[in-house]
């Protein structure tokens, strides 16, 4: 069953099943019963070998991996963070600054969009802080918390990936290779990222032209009398708007240099990096760590010296931040876990053999190819930076040539693809954490989501053809006709959707 078709399947019946049930707790832990099942088949290791894979080598080795468990701690922070701005008020404070300086629900929608645009450091970053921050003016508007996290989501890793500097970055250039340089790759595949520009793209023009549809029509029709939130209702201090503002910025900025400080900007002598070669080598899961317990203990120190919140309050909101982070925390443990039975049973490497056989004459459709298998790769196993690790090399091994305008085309198919599916699947932890940070029920955020996703994925595969039917006029001229292209005929999509719901009604 290894290096098998057989691979995919525990994470294949982990999605079906939470899709089906709307249960994501049992769901991801069939898949992961099914997944040591299996290894222990090909192993013939027996009952000890199931438990010990499951267990042992599965969730213990996922809780104690060193990246694993440095975003565990951020949740946990982020989670004390937003339980400190509810508590002081400032979160309510900015709800009601918001009322009067926002006007309309698109108004809100495109602050949301902004914000995540603004926040593109880290996706989990993003996910937490725009959640966190948006959504009292959200929920005043009548944004259901569905659509606020399709905003969160669409931000995050989409705007990630087409950012230089930011940690999606740093991931993309450590896979590039011996010889290549990691930055230079990323920066010239920006406008072939097809996937995450579309889904700006839509994401704005929805907004503006005044439609869902799909299951977000249902959840945003459901939103009709808009109540306040639990969060003003625990609100112990008489905060101000300056009470969020400040543990926000401080917290963007401790994390920044936590990431360039793990990357080697503060050394001295031969070990010191630029700026850019720090945002390269950085360690993120410590970078954010740093910078949230940084920014924590800034916010706390803040808000006694202001009498906003005492010292005992403050302390009160540790427990309640990480009770509010456990939800997430758990579903990201079985993922992980999950992610490892996957693994241990040789998914990648299947997929990447199929990459390898493709067949020559192909050539001009590949990058299409690989942006269908890189999107199947992440949205079973969960992982973006897994499937740039396996396909990225391949993809440069495949065209060697740097003058080849199929190399980039396809190195950035497969970072599009890797963002499209890990934007799908309900076991990835961007979509996890955009499920936390809008405080959404997850499978209903899944589902949501799925529609306008696909409906991006479709016009970014089709674009991808383009692409490689253009690619000998030259990578500019290329990218100049499929971004064309393929914008219109998203948006063309858009209006077609408009009418279809419109007569619905």
């Amino acid at each position: 069953m290894v290096g098998t078709f057989w691979s995919l399947v525990p994470a294949i019946v982990a999605i079906a099943l939470a899709l089906f049930t709307k249960e994501v707790y049992s769901s991801l832990f069939v898949g992961i019963i099914i997944g040591g099942l299996f290894f222990a088949i090909d192993q013939a290791s027996g009952f000890s070998g199931f438990f010990n894979h499951i267990f042992g080598e599965g969730m213990i080795a996922q809780l104690s991996d060193s990246w694993n468990v440095g975003i565990l701690i951020f949740l946990v922070v982020l989670g004390i963070m937003v339980a400190l701005m509810n508590k002081a008020g400032g979160s309510a404070a900015f709800g009601k600054w918001a009322k009067k300086h926002i006007k309309t629900k698109v108004g809100a929608q495109l602050a949301t969009i902004l914000l995540g645009i603004f926040i593109f450091i880290d996706d989990y970053f993003n996910c937490l802080t725009v959640g966190s921050v948006m959504r009292p003016v959200t929920d005043k508007y009548g944004i259901s918390r569905e659509k606020l996290a399709y905003l969160i989501d669409a931000t995050a890793a989409p705007v990630c990936i087409i950012a230089p500097i930011s940690s999606w970055a740093a991931a993309v250039a450590g896979f590039a290779g011996d010889g290549e340089n990691g930055i230079k790759l990323f920066i010239d595949a920006i406008p072939f990222n097809f996937y995450a520009i579309f889904t700006i793209i839509m994401m704005i023009a929805m907004v503006l032209m005044k439609f869902e549809y799909g299951k977000m029509a249902s959840f945003e029709k459901a939103v009709a009398v808009v109540e306040e939130k639990a969060e003003e209702a625990e609100v112990e201090g008489k905060g101000k708007v300056i009470d969020l503002v400040f543990p926000v910025v401080t917290l963007i900025i401790f994390c920044v240099l936590g990431m360039i400080y793990t990357g080697g900007f503060f050394a001295s002598g031969e070990d010191k990096a630029n700026f850019v070669d720090a945002f390269a080598n950085s360690d993120a899961s410590t970078g954010l760590v740093l910078g949230s317990f940084a920014a924590l203990i800034i916010t706390i120190v803040f808000y006694c010296i202001r009498r906003v919140l005492p010292f005992k309050k403050c302390m009160d909101c540790v427990p309640d931040g990480f009770k509010a982070m456990v939800p997430a925390i758990l579903i990201l443990t079985l993922a992980w876990t999950l992610k490892s039975m996957t693994d241990s049973l040789g998914a990648k490497e299947y997929v990447a053999g199929l990459v390898e056989g493709s067949a020559a004459g192909l050539k001009l459709f590949l990058p299409a190819i690989i942006f269908a298998i890189a999107y199947g790769l992440a949205f079973a196993t969960g992982t973006s930076w897994g499937t740039f690790g396996i396909l990225i090399p391949i993809c440069i091994a495949a065209f060697p040539s740097t003058a080849d305008p199929i190399r980039i085309i396809s190195i950035s198919a497969c970072m599009a693809g890797a963002v499209c599916g890990d934007h799908c699947s309900p076991i990835s932890d961007t979509t996890i954490m955009a499920s936390a940070g809008a405080q959404c029920d997850h499978v209903n955020h899944v589902s949501t989501q799925l529609p306008y996703a696909i409906s991006a994925a479709i016009v970014s595969f089709i674009t991808y053809i383009i692409a490689g039917l253009t690619s000998g006029l030259g990578t500019v001229v290329s990218a100049i006709i499929s971004l064309i292209l393929g914008a219109g005929l998203l948006i063309g999509f858009l209006f077609i959707m408009k009418k279809r719901t419109a007569k619905a009604k």
